[in-house]
């Protein structure tokens, strides 16, 4: 069997993301460099031709390096696309020229009134994070601090629609674009990694590796966006062209 294919038997047989995820991670940080370059390249050229079980596994693998950002690991495997001329694997990892907008520090932002007659610390507002209950969620969505917003995304009660409005916000926090890009629970979401794709203040190294897991739909919205950076729409672009011909069956959701 082709290592390609034992890679998507090993993922699919993983019945959730963050397990996927994990030993994704592991299995590629352990190849050498060239041979973990050409085992994403194949999977992501089957991928891109909307194969169903590559799909799965571009998701994966999509939430993996949306994670990472930018590393050593990452740019050793995109030195070995540009060289080698992996052209799919190329794609996942490509920068952007856009240059970023500045934002203030998060210590320069003001702390929400969580109406105790006073600011409330950093611990007491991770500790409002934790709490069971959703009484001062409207708050905490807005609360600058990462650690903050750290703790909130691990919260059971928090549910779909906040991630989306976090992701959405304009404009964006990038400490919590990545936050919630390391949280593959809610990177593994359509209406999150979409929200994010659309979000102009999303880093590259997080919105390129989303793309892979973009349905036809999805690509269209992206490369119709106005805000959209000019290399994400190029990207985008290659991807729809390189999807083949609809069928009877309209194109397949990964989930």
């Amino acid at each position: 069997m082709h290592a390609v294919e034992r890679l998507k038997r090993v993922i699919l047989a993983l019945p959730e993301i963050e397990l996927r995820v994990g030993w994704l991670r592991e299995k590629l940080t352990l190849l050498p460099i060239e041979h973990a370059a050409e085992l994403l390249d194949r999977l992501c050229e089957d991928g891109e031709r909307a194969d169903p079980d590559s799909r799965e596994g571009v998701l994966a693998v999509a939430v993996l390096f949306a994670g990472l950002g930018e590393c050593d690991f990452v740019e050793r495997l995109r030195e070995e696309a540009t060289g080698r001329k992996l052209l799919s694997l190329d794609r996942l990892l490509r920068r952007s020229a856009r240059v970023p907008h500045p934002e203030r520090s998060f210590h320069e932002l003001p702390v929400p009134d969580y109406g105790a007659g006073r600011e409330l610390t950093v611990g007491e507002r991770r500790s409002l994070a934790r709490r069971p209950n959703r009484r001062s969620f409207e708050k905490l969505l807005l609360d600058p601090h990462p650690l903050v917003i750290g703790q909130l995304l691990q919260n059971p009660r928090l549910v779909e629609d906040d991630v989306v409005r976090m992701a959405a916000r304009r404009p964006a926090r990038v400490d919590v674009l990545e936050a919630i890009a390391r949280m593959p629970r809610w990177l593994s979401r359509q209406r999150v990694r979409l929200a994010l794709l659309l979000n102009p203040g999303t880093p590259a190294a997080i919105a390129m590796p989303l793309l892979g897991a973009c349905t036809r739909v999805e690509l269209r919205e992206v490369i119709a966006s106005t805000d959209t950076p000019p290399a994400l729409r190029v990207t985008a672009h290659e991807l729809l062209q390189r999807r083949p011909p609809l069928r009877a069956s309209e194109d397949l959701r990964v989930h």
